[in-house]
């Protein structure tokens, strides 16, 4: 499996010819490093929640003229994407074999923002790779051991201890940071100094994949 990070909590999975792209937000287009257009040969589309990090209309619209792919989420992301008529594929709970992927489904809540609180879903993907979303729920301990674990490092929700916790209960051979797209460059260089080092001390390598087209295959 290859895993490239677009940007803030936007991944594209491949593995053999088949690839999902995971939560195409705005942010992960704003700086214009990779653009909608450029994706090509996409089999799914996997959306976590109905918040515009995680999914921008007007790029997926651009995505799906381009790629003849599925867009699988939740009844949230489903009500939300009728704006721009976009069909979706529910999978909140339990599995779904598709496209050559085997996808596994849990809704779990949202964290506390100031504001109403969306669906959210995570995402295993192969058995290697577990997508959040915006959650750090205890309910997720039921994928611990995944190999592969992309984790909300910063975010309004969050403070690094509670992350670290969560991690370390989690138990994956290696972590992913996401949802950092909305920082400075600088700030975000140290706070993955951080997590890294401490992770690292406990047995999990950290791979912020913060350069243009960095993945990591697994």
């Amino acid at each position: 499996m290859k895993i490239t990070k677009i940007g803030h909590s936007c991944l594209l999975v491949e593995e053999g010819n088949a690839k999902i792209l995971i939560d195409p937000g705005t942010f992960a287009f704003i700086e214009g490093k990779t653009k909608p257009e450029d994706f090509k040969d996409i089999s799914v589309v996997l959306v976590t929640h109905a918040h515009a990090d995680h999914v921008d209309i007007t790029a997926l619209k651009t995505i799906l003229k381009n790629n003849d792919a599925a867009v699988i989420s939740n009844q949230g992301v489903q009500e939300f994407l009728k704006a721009g008529e976009i069909p979706v594929k529910i999978l909140e709970e339990g599995a779904l074999d598709v496209e050559g992927f085997h996808i596994e489904a849990l809704s779990v809540a949202h964290e506390r923002v100031l504001g109403p609180l969306p669906e959210n879903t995570a995402y295993v993907i192969n058995k290697k790779l577990l997508h959040l979303g915006d959650s750090l729920n205890s309910e997720l301990f039921r994928f611990k051991g995944t190999p592969v674990l992309a984790l909300p490092t910063i975010a309004p929700w969050n403070k690094r201890f509670e992350v670290a916790e969560f991690a370390e209960g989690m138990k994956p051979q290696m972590i992913i940071p996401i949802h950092d797209g909305f920082v400075k460059d600088f700030f975000l260089k140290g706070q993955d100094e951080i997590y890294g080092k401490y992770f690292e001390e406990r047995g999990m390598s950290f791979n912020p994949l913060n350069g243009s087209g960095e993945f990591v295959e697994v």
